[in-house]
């Protein structure tokens, strides 16, 4: 990787940050950093997108209250900016959330590094994408990187940071500071891996669902079940590598990959996705619709947000104000 050029500001210093795409994700980055006591300029394309925005602030703010606000945190300040050149001059750091689409990407990483000050480091949301692949239009690659949010990006704690072949190391680590100074969880990656961590093992475990659900297995919601009733209420505090150690007794990993590896070779899962036609688009929709059960969107997000929240307080780890 090349040398690095260095950042206008330390990550402790930041004051001000640019959220490039206003969507589900980008909103609710607007709505963590806010939350934390940042400075935000968002800019986004579309013509309500300034109406959408505020009122996803105003509907992530009771939750914010609960997790704790950072001194001076205000949704007042959240301005709109015009163009995408005025949201990022005066930024201290950049997040892009755009949708996901290679070649979008590609363009707006590159305008985006000509637009920002020199060395202001920019972060990509992408949920799939290596930065390798998005970084080859920009003539200054090396403070592009991935910082991969979950949804919401103001409750959900873990980000994921990785560079691409041209980015500076001293970006990323960077970035990892930043993103723990603002309240994040972070993973730094070694490496660069497609989907990332946590997106390939949830991709694994929807790819199941699908052909369940398409071959009449199951329904949306015994599957739904299965995870919130099941390994759901472990995987909150004990990932799965620790969980199957435990499942070997005192014995731990060793004495369950012994006693359970030949299972390994059972047909238990097919990792193949499967084809998505209609019908099993329509048994889909369908079965969230029923298991939704009159539950608005609204509704909804308001019950994840909440159970997001009480599972943080039960395991210890509601969100810090470090700033």
């Amino acid at each position: 990787m090349p040398e690095t050029t260095p950042a206008p500001c330390a990550p402790e210093d930041v004051r001000r940050i640019a959220c490039i795409g206003a969507g589900v994700i980008g909103g609710g980055w607007v709505a963590h950093f806010l939350a934390r006591g940042y400075d935000v300029t968002a800019w986004d394309p579309a013509a309500d997108a300034e109406e959408k925005l505020r009122r996803l602030v105003a509907a992530a703010w009771p939750a914010l209250e609960q997790t704790g606000l950072a001194e001076g945190a205000s949704p007042d300040r959240l301005t709109l900016a015009p163009t995408l050149a005025g949201a990022v001059a005066d930024a201290d750091f950049v997040q892009e959330s755009a949708p996901e689409n290679l070649e979008l990407k590609r363009s707006l990483l590159a305008e985006l590094a000509a637009a920002t000050r020199p060395g202001v480091v920019i972060a990509s949301s992408t949920s799939g994408y290596p930065m390798t692949d998005m970084q080859t239009a920009a003539e200054d690659p090396g403070r592009l990187v991935v910082g991969h949010p979950f949804n919401p990006p103001y409750l959900i704690p873990l980000v994921e940071v990785v560079g691409g072949e041209r980015t500076d190391r001293d970006a990323v680590a960077w970035a990892s500071r930043f993103y723990d100074l603002a309240g994040k969880s972070v993973i730094t990656m070694d490496r660069e891996l497609p989907g990332f961590i946590a997106n390939r093992l949830q991709e694994a475990l929807w790819r199941e669902a699908l052909h369940m659900v398409a071959n009449g297995e199951a329904s949306v919601e015994d599957i739904d079940a299965s995870i919130t009733e099941g390994p759901g209420l472990r995987w909150a505090f004990m990932g799965p590598c620790l969980t199957f150690a435990l499942a070997g007794g005192e014995g731990g990993m060793a004495h369950m990959l012994d006693h359970f590896g030949p299972s390994l070779k059972s047909p238990w899962t097919r990792l193949a996705a499967p084809e998505l036609d209609r019908e099993l688009r329509d048994a889909m929709v369908d079965g969230c619709a029923e298991a939704a059960d009159g539950r608005t969107y609204a509704d909804l997000v308001a019950e994840r947000d909440q159970g997001v929240i009480d599972v943080l307080r039960a395991t210890g780890r509601l969100g810090s104000t470090r700033r």
